[in-house]
């Protein structure tokens, strides 16, 4: 965990500048309460919108950091919201849970190995009431990927989601070795899911490479534009059948109560869910009111 490390290189001037952008209410009043989770060494610190250290106690590296980095931080701050307006629907679909905590919600950023360019961040949301006595509380929104020096994402992003899908994977199994009761007994859908994950990647990245990185609506034919929006759709059916196995093999370590990893499948289970939903209204629902709206079709 090296955020507070590799942020603080960072200078604000070396940023590009955020697009003027009006947010939904949703949105607007999720940056106003939205806190950051920043790693220094083996430590998590959880900070306000304000940047007041909420927990653990600061030491002077974070207070030092925080003093100077600001006006970066209020950068991030921006940029992440923008980025999930427009890249993303984890909000929108986590509304009722966000609303209900009053728009508080938690930015953990974990650092790409990219010098403070490139950001994984996972979102959660808890009531104000209970972030620091039951923060183990917190719901899971999904996580989604900011570049700090290029807003544009090519192909929409869906490239970075399926492979986090294939790393998060990975990750799912080294965790069942750790808490399991017999991890053995599951190896069937271990096996599939993970010919699942190898498939939707391999397919997707081939579909992806046949498609224009990012889309130029005024020298796109009608026709092109149905083929995408189609490509699109088609990778979305290969996330919709891991959903499925994910959730049945949820289901059946709920019935047999292994409580210790469940929550661990939920969770990537909750990241599946938020690809269809976001092929299914930011892209491929875009892409079909583009081809309704158009004027040119032929009849």
């Amino acid at each position: 965990m090296n955020e507070v490390e590799e942020l603080s290189r960072l200078d604000i001037e070396s940023l590009p500048p955020l697009r003027p952008l009006v947010l939904d209410d949703l949105h607007y009043k999720v940056l106003k309460n939205l806190h950051l989770e920043l790693g220094a060494g083996p430590i998590l610190y959880l900070l306000s919108p304000s940047y007041s250290v909420l927990n653990p106690t600061p030491n002077d590296e974070i207070t030092d950091f925080i003093s100077r980095k600001e006006r970066l931080l209020d950068y991030v701050r921006e940029c992440i919201i923008q980025n999930l307006a427009i890249y993303s629907v984890l909000l929108d679909i986590n509304s009722y849970f966000v609303e209900q905590n009053n728009y508080l919600v938690l930015a953990r950023l974990r650092e790409k190995d990219s010098g403070g360019r490139r950001f994984e961040i996972k979102f959660y949301t808890n009531s104000p009431v209970e972030l620091t006595t039951h923060y183990e509380d917190k719901i899971y929104i999904g996580r989604d990927f900011v570049d700090l020096f290029n807003f544009k994402r090519k192909y929409f992003g869906v490239k970075e989601m399926i492979i986090s899908l294939k790393d998060q994977n990975e990750v799912l199994i080294d965790k069942a070795q750790e808490k399991l009761k017999n991890p053995l007994e599951y190896k069937s859908f271990f096996q599939e899911i993970k010919e699942l994950v190898n498939e939707l990647r391999s397919e997707s990245l081939l579909i992806l490479q046949s498609l224009p990185p990012h889309l130029d609506f005024s020298k796109l034919a009608d026709k092109d534009l149905i083929d995408i929006n189609a490509q699109y759709r088609t990778i979305n059916h290969y996330v919709i059948e891991l959903h499925d196995e994910v959730e049945e093999f949820e289901n059946l370590l709920h019935f047999r109560k292994e409580n210790d990893f469940v929550r661990y499948v939920t969770k990537y289970k909750k990241d599946v869910t938020n690809l269809i939903s976001y092929v299914n209204i930011k892209i491929t629902g875009f892409l079909t009111q583009k081809i309704y709206s158009s004027k040119n079709r032929e009849k």
